[in-house]
């Protein structure tokens, strides 16, 4: 069976984005998504309105998803679909969508952690992209998480460091929040980074021990600093805004940073591989590449369109499920928060 095409289709709808891919093992052959715009209105995702959307977008998704692969349902193999972590009404359009198709054609239905799938992205057969060997260690940092992870195999995963308060995501677009910039902040807060001087303002970096993360003091003391310096002239931001940014983003990425050149130091293993929607970051990516020359490791960073919440991140997942046939009953429930 296995030697076979295995044919994939893969549904994310965690937060805010509708998301369908269509995988031929681990070739992807289709990756559509769905934005929600709805939320920029309101500085942030509204989970009510998110669940509606995916109820309005997920059919025609996959239909899309499907006819770009050139792919019929029938052909389908498997459904993989997200189970958590996310928001639970987002999730359960996705999980009941694909409870009912896996259902009606009478195929297997699988369900993925959506932390996992950042991390395994590196898998999906792309030209001219060497994959990690086993062990690695995987950086995931996104809007809810932040995230040091030992990969010994597909599904051997440990968590050795995470944050203990607010992801590194939420650090961003608070820091953007606080200087006035428009929902979603964190890509401005990089765009405006790559014009300024990254060592105009001096932040405090949190000292937490070991390989665990904490950015809410770090929040704290740019809203206060911000505001200090906006009481002593009103124009402050407007005149600094590029300086400032590249200041927050260069002590996030030293924070990010210190504790990688750490946990390299406490495992040996000199294979690094980012994922989540956060490593879309110019100054975090180039500042892994450069890692690479300054501390002889080898870097991994995805294509950009698997680093933000898609569906061909569950698909290889997916894939790599059902070659270990790993599947699920229309029993399994969606989860908010899920067991890594």
């Amino acid at each position: 069976m296995h030697n076979q095409a295995v044919f994939i289709l893969a549904i994310e709808s965690s937060c805010d984005d509708t998301a369908a891919s269509v995988l031929q093992n681990d070739k992807v052959l289709s990756n559509v998504v769905a934005n929600q715009l709805i939320h920029n209105q309101y500085g942030g995702v509204v989970p009510e309105l998110a669940s509606r959307a995916h109820q309005q977008n997920i059919v025609p998704v996959i239909d899309a998803a499907l006819r770009k692969a050139n792919i019929q349902k029938e052909q389908l193999s498997a459904i993989a679909f997200t189970q958590g972590p996310g928001l639970m009404g987002s999730l359960l359009v996705g999980s009941s969508f694909a409870k009912s198709l896996s259902l009606a054609l009478n195929i297997p239905l699988i369900a993925v952690n959506h932390m996992q799938a950042h991390i395994l992205a590196h898998f999906i057969a792309e030209e001219d992209y060497t994959k990690p060997t086993f062990p690695f260690l995987a950086l995931t940092i996104s809007g809810g998480h932040t995230q040091i992870v030992r990969v010994n195999d597909f599904f051997d995963m440990e968590i050795i460091g995470e944050t203990t308060d607010d992801a590194v995501g939420e650090a961003f677009d608070k820091s953007a929040k606080i200087l006035g910039l428009p929902y979603p902040g964190g890509p401005l807060v990089d765009k405006y980074a790559q014009l300024g001087n990254p060592k105009a303002f001096a932040f405090t970096k949190p000292k937490v021990p070991g390989l665990d993360f904490s950015f809410s003091g770090l929040k704290t003391a740019i809203l206060y600093f911000v505001q200090k310096k906006v009481a002593e002239n009103p124009d402050f931001i407007a005149e600094n805004i590029n300086d400032i940014c590249a200041s927050i983003q260069h002590t996030i990425i030293e924070i990010l940073m210190d504790k990688l050149k750490l946990a390299v130091k406490e495992t040996g293993i000199k294979q690094i591989a980012i994922g989540g929607g956060v490593s879309a970051n110019s100054g975090i990516r180039n500042t892994l590449k450069e890692a690479e020359k300054k501390y002889g490791w080898e870097t991994f960073i995805p294509k950009f369109e698997y680093t933000t919440d898609n569906a061909a991140m569950i698909g290889i997942v997916g894939y790599h499920k059902f070659l270990l046939e790993n599947f699920e009953t229309s029993s399994v429930v969606s989860k908010a928060r899920i067991q890594f």
